[in-house]
């Protein structure tokens, strides 16, 4: 990456710079391979953040289906993280996980699972799971809560052959007049569902999967208690990735537990942070990270340069800290501060490997929290800081009562945030196809076919608040 002038003596964040195009051969934002170098196995840079409210084992299989990862949060019992990891590995990768039910369940019971899922449908099964229908939440409006669902299930079922082309799937679905279909394997089970959009994203993205087929997923760990204990335990479990993760990452606690966690997993690869400077990221990777994971105070949720004044610019410390790591032969993540599509273009050009999205996708029907109404019947999702009160008070529950008291004298964060569904894209995979737009014409403005062309090539300027207000389209007219 350059600067098309002189690089400024201050730091800058997204929202100061810009890039302009340059003389570009390549013919089409398809040409551009999105795929990273740094171990995770991603096809599009997008990591979803280890945040409670954002990555479950719904936002873990749906990502890594489309390309990306998820980092499942530190905070839960290494058993549980061991479920979650096996559920995700066991998920098609050709297709969405069903929401099933029996033809005797309520319409009640279908109304609380329909937020589960974007495809919005539950199929209905019988015995030795074959479906016997779809219910729709259109398929429940007016009707009693306490109905069973074999009277309100659509009598006409059309099913999919598991293997079926895309292109098939998608003409069977346009002349049935359905959004959906249950996929059948060769047994006649259920094998999951497909949608119209699903078809076409199945030939535009490529899954994150392992070595043997199944999609991908990373889990955090905290820099405190039996770290080499738990590293070990995820190893066994299957993680793909470990995260050594604290809001402080240049401390001597912090190059301990990646010492440790280096020696418990030296298979795997492990990212850790957070930093801000070179040197910061220096000593992370000295001390066995493959990956530094940059950013203090740039989250939604997150208030610590308010609270203490500690923090970077995210773009500075992104070009910073990755041109840093370059020099090793690692890598980094950037982490936090996006809100737009051109927010991850900008910090892949500053040369992160993966952009770290938290509260963004915590707004989605993949991300773990329930869904609430409000006055005005706008569906959202409560997010909060990972250093929040909330976050806090979960994290120290077997604590004593003097020590949770105590802890929570300390929050930095916010505890309760409302991030509203976006109705033109409330699942994760319509952000996703946002994104991934917005990075590839970005590449094919420079002329770049990957990642690793897209930092060579792209040529960045520093613009006025003005200059930024100036690039952002009118939302409703004059």
């Amino acid at each position: 990456m350059r600067f098309i002038d002189d690089q400024p003596g201050h730091d800058l964040t997204y929202s100061d710079v810009f890039m302009v195009p340059g003389r570009s051969a390549v013919a089409s934002r398809l040409d551009v391979d999105l795929a990273t170098a740094d171990g995770t196995g991603n096809t599009v840079p997008i990591i979803a953040a280890n945040m409670t409210a954002v990555s479950g084992r719904r936002m873990a299989e749906t990502l890594a289906r489309r390309g990306g990862i998820a980092v499942i949060p530190q905070d839960i019992p290494v058993d549980v993280v061991a479920d979650v990891i096996a559920k995700v590995k066991s998920r098609p990768l050709d297709c969405d996980t069903a929401l099933t039910l029996p033809p005797t369940a309520t319409v009640a019971e279908a109304l609380a699972l329909f937020p589960k899922r974007a495809h919005g449908a539950v199929i209905v099964v019988g015995a030795e799971g074959r479906p016997l229908g779809v219910v729709t939440e259109a398929d429940c409006r007016g009707v009693d809560r306490f109905t069973q669902l074999e009277q309100v299930a659509s009598d006409r079922l059309v099913t999919l052959p598991q293997g079926i082309t895309d292109a098939e799937a998608f003409q069977i679905l346009e002349e049935a007049n359905v959004k959906l279909a249950p996929v059948l394997d060769d047994t006649g089970r259920l094998h999951g569902v497909l949608t119209k959009p699903g078809a076409l994203r199945n030939t535009l993205y490529k899954p994150n999967t392992d070595a043997s087929g199944r999609l991908r997923v990373a889990v955090a760990i905290g820099i405190n208690g039996d770290v080499t204990g738990k590293a070990t335990a995820l190893v066994e479990a299957g993680a793909d990735l470990i995260v050594v993760d604290t809001a402080h990452g240049h401390q001597e606690r912090m190059l301990d537990a990646l010492k440790l966690a280096r020696k418990a997993a030296p298979d795997v690869p492990i990212a850790a942070g957070n930093v801000v400077t070179a040197e910061g990221a220096t000593d992370l990777i000295d001390a066995g990270a493959d990956i530094v994971k940059v950013g203090v105070g740039p989250g939604a949720m997150c208030t610590t340069r308010m609270m203490t004044g500690v923090g970077r610019p995210q773009f500075s410390a992104v070009l910073e800290c990755a041109a840093t790591a370059r020099r090793f032969g690692r890598h980094a993540w950037a982490d936090g501060g996006v809100r737009h599509p051109r927010d991850v273009a900008l910090a892949l050009a500053a040369g992160a490997s993966n952009v770290m999205i938290g509260s963004w996708f915590a707004g989605t029907h993949e991300s773990p929290g329930d869904m609430h109404y409000d006055a005005d019947g706008k569906p959202y999702k409560d997010s909060f800081g990972m250093a929040s009160a909330r976050a806090v008070k979960a994290r120290s529950a077997t604590d004593s009562g003097f020590e949770q008291a105590r802890k929570a004298l300390f929050e930095e964060g916010i505890s309760s945030g409302r991030m509203y569904l976006d109705p033109r894209r409330p699942g994760v995979e319509d952000l996703l196809d946002s994104i991934v737009a917005g990075v590839r014409s970005a590449a094919t403005y420079a002329g770049a076919t990957n990642l690793s062309e897209f930092h060579e090539r792209a040529a960045v300027g520093v613009q006025s608040a003005a200059g930024y207000t100036e690039g952002a389209p009118v939302p409703s007219g004059w």
